[in-house]
């Protein structure tokens, strides 16, 4: 298991337990459009309950998508910056249910 509870895998089977920001800079940065089109971030456990993915786009930019199905979230935009991409994820990633960290309350609804 990783030591931030997620780890991030990439299309050409690149694989890092809890990237840090500059990790997800760096393969995001590795990303082009023949043969290392996307990366997945996903919790270290064996059923994965959430998810945040990076794919690169015909032409140039990034496709981002953000799921988590316990609070109702999917949040699909695009981006051309690499820094914000990375920022943006550490940041909602900050925000998940980890292996190892005390579980933030599921919403009544």
């Amino acid at each position: 298991m990783g030591s931030r509870g997620y780890g991030v895998v990439s299309e050409n089977g690149d694989h890092i337990d809890g990237a840090s920001e500059d990790a997800l800079f760096e393969m995001i940065s590795e990303l082009n459009d023949t043969d290392n089109t996307f990366i997945v971030v996903e919790p270290d456990t064996e059923d994965p309950t959430w998810f945040a993915s990076v794919a690169v786009l015909e032409g140039q930019g990034f496709e981002i998508a953000c799921r988590d199905p316990a609070y109702r979230e999917h949040k699909v935009h695009t981006d051309t910056n690499i820094g914000r991409i990375a920022l943006d994820l550490i940041v909602w990633l900050a925000a998940r249910n980890l292996p190892g960290q005390p579980a933030r309350p599921v919403p009544e609804i």
